[in-house]
């Protein structure tokens, strides 16, 4: 069974920077998109950055130019540069991915999720 780990959550200090990355225990064959999305309590989950096999990406207008999503040179890894931080990231973050690891289908994959708090 495929999972997806994030890692690299916690304490931030504003305007300082952090990094997650997500991990898949697959051997991802193809994705058409991943991506990261937060959470906070009481709201729906929002996208905040997405990357597509065809190499676009997109950003939610709140984390334009301060957070970058990138795919490691391990095909199973991905990233979100968080730089620029706002007590307004304050979420948990989850890694998500649209496609086929080896031996199952195409579908959409999630992580459990890791906290970022950021301090003012």
């Amino acid at each position: 069974q495929v999972q997806l780990v994030e890692s690299g959550g916690g304490l931030g200090q504003a305007g300082g920077s952090l990094r997650l990355a997500c991990e898949a225990s697959g051997s991802l064959i193809r994705f058409n998109v991943m991506g990261w999305y937060r959470q906070v309590p009481g709201k729906q989950r929002e996208l905040v950055a997405e990357l597509t096999n065809s190499g676009r990406t997109m950003y939610a207008d709140f984390v334009k130019g301060r957070f970058t999503i990138s795919r490691g040179s391990a095909k199973n890894m991905a990233y979100l540069q968080m730089n620029s931080l706002k007590p307004e990231d304050t979420a948990v973050y989850y890694c998500n991915v649209e496609g086929r690891f080896a031996g199952g289908p195409t579908q959409v994959y999630w992580g459990q999720g890791t906290q970022v708090t950021v301090s003012s």
